[in-house]
């Protein structure tokens, strides 16, 4: 049986005696770990996601059932792109360049600076004209203030003649005075007016010191450095340039070819042409006949004959060797041809890629590899026979770096 003092030990609290562990302890430290996990989780996702290719699209479309047969060729001929409206840009004087504003393949707009030249000599000159306007100016002002005077004098000779006291010579001497100032004021303010025209023209020389762009093109030729000397006409040395550069407007480029004097009865102005870079075989342009050139080469038995292209294009360039075939008119279907169904797609969208004929196709946000069968561009378009069904979204111009089921987003 315990006693009184064993029960009051009992009782005592023992501050000693280490706390009892928390009953959620574990658990708290698995939430946390859990939590971190998946935030590393997110963060190496978030840094290895697949970014999107942006790629702009177009559908296939069915090729027209039952249509005409394409037209053929009457005559097959070859010549080169040119501009019909290309400029070595001078200035107007000779000088030397202060700085050249311009380098190959940059776009120009007409009036734009390209090039100035040292303007010491046409500053000096307009400064001379203007201290010789304000000298002529102040000429004006003198003459005028005397005619003033002059005019009162004769005024008052005149009351004084009228009442006999002076002579009639003072009378006539008045009057002279006035007829001479006023013909010094009329030469003065011709004088002004000269002085004028000179600063105009000293005007014009310090912006002829300016070379501008005549029209808007790309320049494909920079003539001229800084520290050279320029004129417009050609020096008897070798040291003396004669331009800043070439400019090329790519909107006039057309297609000069000759022609056998033969076969010319077989071309005419308007007639349907299929022009071949040489750059670029497999893409077939179309193009028109703008004119036949009414004239005939003897030594070489041609006639030259212009093309117009129907669609521009950036990577057609001046000089470029072309094939041109000029076809004559398509015959109409007949009632009982047979139906011919295809698909065609944009020429652009047709690429290369080991050794394949392939394009992609973008379904679910994402481009799928097809092979495909196409025949040779026209119109800008090309027909394939297999790998493509009408109303499927094909790249154009797919990106080197666009791999199979890569993730894209299309563009407008």
């Amino acid at each position: 049986m315990s006693t009184t003092p064993d029960l009051l030990n009992q009782l005592r609290i023992d501050r000693n005696a280490s706390p009892p562990p928390a009953a959620g302890g574990r658990g708290r430290w698995a939430v946390i770990a859990i939590v971190l996990v998946a935030l590393v989780a997110l963060a190496v996702w978030w840094f290895t996601r697949e970014a999107p290719v942006p790629v702009r699209t177009a559908p296939a479309q069915a090729e027209a059932a039952g249509q005409a047969p394409a037209a053929s060729s009457v005559l097959d001929a070859t010549g080169y792109v040119t501009a019909r409206r290309i400029a070595t840009v001078s200035s107007k004087i000779s000088g030397k360049v202060l700085e050249v504003l311009i380098e190959e393949g940059q776009r120009v707009e007409q009036g734009e600076v390209l090039a100035r030249l040292e303007p010491t000599d046409a500053d000096a000159q307009r400064k001379l004209s203007a201290a010789q306007l304000a000298a002529a100016r102040s000429d004006v002002v003198r003459a005028q203030a005397q005619l003033k005077l002059a005019e009162q004098t004769l005024v008052r000779n005149r009351d004084l003649a009228g009442r006999r006291l002076i002579a009639a010579a003072a009378l006539d001497q008045a009057q002279a005075e006035r007829d001479a100032l006023a013909a010094q004021l009329q030469s003065a303010r011709d004088n002004a007016q000269v002085a004028q025209e000179a600063l105009s023209l000293s005007d014009l020389g310090v912006d002829n010191t300016i070379v501008r762009a005549p029209f808007s093109g790309v320049v494909t030729v920079k003539a001229a450095q800084p520290g050279e000397i320029i004129s417009p006409i050609s020096g008897s040395g070798g040291f003396t340039r004669t331009g800043i550069g070439t400019i090329v407007d790519m909107d006039s480029l057309e297609i000069q070819v000759d022609v056998n004097e033969a076969f010319i009865g077989r071309v005419k102005a308007g007639q349907k042409v299929e022009a071949v870079l040489n750059a670029y075989p497999d893409w077939r342009i179309p193009a028109e006949v703008i004119a036949i050139v009414p004239t005939a080469d003897r030594s070489k038995a041609t006639v030259k004959v212009r093309i117009a292209f129907k669609e521009k294009d950036e990577r057609v360039v001046p000089d470029m060797g072309v094939r041109v075939s000029f076809l004559q008119d398509a015959a109409p279907a007949r009632p009982d041809a047979p139906l011919v169904v295809g698909v065609t797609v944009p020429a652009e969208a047709i690429v290369q890629r080991d050794g394949k004929t392939v394009l992609f196709v973008v379904r679910d946000d994402r481009a799928s590899l097809r092979d495909v069968d196409a025949a040779d561009a026209r119109d800008g378009r090309r027909r394939i026979t297999r790998g493509v069904a009408v109303g499927e979204q094909v790249v154009l111009s797919p990106p080197t770096t666009l791999a199979d089921q890569a993730k894209v987003t299309v563009q407008p």
